[in-house]
């Protein structure tokens, strides 16, 4: 547990970035944050210095990634296939199986050193799934969770179409988090096709687009996002 809690965090928008170069990014942010803890455990308390948090914001070109418990065969397109939807495919070390990331889907990748909120793993999905569906809410849209399945799903109590609308898969070390969730706002969703989505092939993937029949305007979705965020996790934001 640190010695110095602090809920300030940097809420980053890191526009488009090809998924490779976000990643990189990230690993050094999360590699910095990790080494600082370490170093904290050998000082006395009044030489410690606080963890830093980041929200980061990002646009990413066509990507598939499968995560850690993923199956390859959950990938519908060859390499050939990938390159004639100018997509790209990388394996990672996030929880989850196969997703899709593209334009107009916001994805969200906080790197928090829980010790600075709380150290459960469990609450801290729940709490990125709460910022979802309370966004949602403010465009009349209920939505939730289903049990036993990740992410923020529409119809999930009668579940006669049940649909995915965010998918989650994070990582953590030492309480540091990175990855995080890829909303569907203005998707593509035809790239869903060539994947059986986090491996389930029963239930179909849907977008803000798609559910309200208009075009959205990403940057309201960001700040509606971050609102949710900063009042679930009594974050401080830092400008």
């Amino acid at each position: 547990m640190n010695e110095i809690i602090n809920k300030k965090v940097e809420f980053r928008d890191l526009g488009k970035m090809d998924y490779q170069e976000a990643w990189d990014f990230q690993e050094s942010v999360f590699a910095e944050t990790v080494s600082k803890k370490i170093l904290n455990r050998n000082k006395p308390k009044e030489e410690q210095n606080s963890t830093d948090n980041f929200v980061f914001f990002v646009e990413h070109p066509h990507v598939y990634t499968l995560g850690k418990s993923g199956k390859e065969e959950n990938l519908l397109l060859d390499k050939f296939g990938l390159e004639k939807h100018d997509a790209k495919y990388y394996k990672i070390n996030r929880g989850g199986d196969i997703t899709y990331h593209g334009p107009g889907q916001l994805v969200g990748y906080p790197i928090l050193d829980l010790d600075n909120f709380f150290t459960d793993i469990h609450k801290y999905l729940r709490f990125l799934e709460e910022g979802i569906i309370r966004t949602l809410l403010d465009y009349q849209i209920e939505s939730g969770r289903i049990e036993g399945l990740t992410g923020v799903w529409i119809d999930h109590i009668e579940q006669k179409n049940p649909r995915k609308i965010c998918a989650m898969g994070v990582k953590s070390s030492r309480w540091v988090t990175m990855h995080g969730f890829a909303f569907n706002i203005n998707t593509d969703l035809n790239y869903f096709n060539h994947i059986i989505p986090c491996g389930i092939d029963d239930k179909a993937v849907t977008s803000l687009k798609q559910e309200l029949g208009r075009e959205i305007n990403l940057n309201e979705v960001k700040e509606k996002v971050k609102t949710h965020l900063v009042d679930l996790f009594e974050m401080e934001i830092v400008n």
